[in-house]
């Protein structure tokens, strides 16, 4: 059958493609010359009183930076969000709080809305968008801007490290980064304005003002619910060149801590990752024939030649996400032994984030997607 050695070796050529492509993915450093030019970190928060105080320290502790502002957009939250922010605020004058009392406009998502009412009140010539449950180390925003300036990038997009302790937690999260570390050419994406190869994550995005503002800002993509996505496209439309980096050495989040929370977090967008229907059948069954065939077939197949041929593939997966979550911080065993448990977890995810969609289903932070 020559099904299993095929899909052994898409796993193994997938594998080699990622310990090239990480070889050539940067991680940013800090030198230690001081930014001088002004930089706006702008926070949009939702009923975020558990994180956005921590959130909030970490960028006042960041070091490198003369001259920065911090603005929070409290946008409707139910809890005590905007206490929180109002009480730092009135012990550092770099802090505002604005509220946004509306629901977003017809055509728009909230978080592109809220962001993009940030953006408004921003003065400097660097923004920075992140999320209000992520931290910071001190050097992490200087060592993004260092890296934007020295080669001219319009937008540098670091992956934070992704704390994971559930069990649900740690099969599916390492997959946000091994995903495109396996598939996007890294070193041909940061050169090439094509929007295809594009891969960002908006818990942590830094911009040049001007080519966020020659690309539309957020109002370019008002309805998309991968904004964050979107807009390195955007900008790349435009001639800006984009980098996707390393950021676990910058900051780190714990996105989701339940299998309810990360369910509905994946769900919200993934119908949405991969262009149609046609082309979420076409990435997972990619997946599933790479993935699962080869483990399958090691455990399954009466013939010792396809038992090894899967081991091959099995392994070779295995090792793909290992090198992977050794470089960004993730727990590499056993953790990496699950691998083709993972990618079984996230093809449900997609049929389920379908179906939602389909039925209008989907919500995030009590808002209909």
């Amino acid at each position: 059958m020559v099904v299993i050695p095929l899909a052994s070796a898409l796993s193994v050529a997938l594998t080699a493609h990622t310990a090239f492509n990480l070889t050539k993915l940067r991680s940013p450093h800090w030198n230690g010359n001081e930014i001088t030019e002004k930089v706006s970190v702008l926070i949009p928060a939702r009923n975020e009183e558990t994180h956005i105080a921590l959130t909030i320290e970490s960028i006042r502790n960041q070091i490198g930076l003369t001259n920065f502002e911090i603005i929070i957009l409290d946008d409707q939250s139910t809890d005590s969000t905007a206490a929180i922010v109002q009480q730092l605020a009135q012990s550092d004058s770099r802090i505002t709080l604005v509220s946004n009392t509306t629901n977003p406009p017809e055509g728009w998502l909230g978080k592109p809305h809220a962001c993009e009412l940030l953006s408004k009140k921003a003065t400097g010539s660097v923004l920075v968008f992140v999320d209000a449950d992520v931290s910071f180390e001190p050097q992490a925003i200087a060592a993004c801007i260092e890296l934007m300036r020295d080669k001219e990038f319009g937008l540098v997009a670091p992956y934070p490290q992704q704390l994971a302790d559930s069990t649900i937690e740690r099969l599916v999260q390492p997959l946000v980064i091994w995903s495109w570390a396996t598939t996007m050419p890294l070193r041909i994406a940061e050169r090439s304005t094509r929007p295809s190869l594009s891969a960002a994550n908006g818990q942590f995005l830094v911009f040049d003002s001007h080519s966020y503002t020659a690309a539309g800002g957020h109002a370019s993509v008002s309805g998309q619910v991968l904004e964050d996505i979107a807009l390195m496209r955007s900008l790349k439309r435009v001639g800006s060149q984009c980098v996707t980096v390393n950021g676990s050495e910058l900051a780190h989040c714990r996105m989701y801590e339940n299998a309810k929370e990360l369910t509905d977090g994946y769900t919200k967008s993934l119908w949405n990752a991969f262009g149609s229907p046609v082309g979420s059948i076409a990435v997972n069954s990619l997946l599933a024939f790479a993935y699962l065939v080869p483990p399958a077939a090691m455990i399954a197949s009466r013939k010792k030649s396809h038992r090894l041929a899967g081991a091959v593939g099995y392994f070779a997966g295995v090792t793909g996400r290992a090198l992977v979550a050794k470089k960004t911080g993730s727990k590499v065993l056993p953790d990496s032994l699950a691998h083709p448990v993972s990618i079984a977890i996230f093809i449900g995810l997609n049929a389920v984030s379908w179906s939602r969609h389909l039925r209008g289903t989907n919500t995030w932070k009590g808002r209909v997607l």
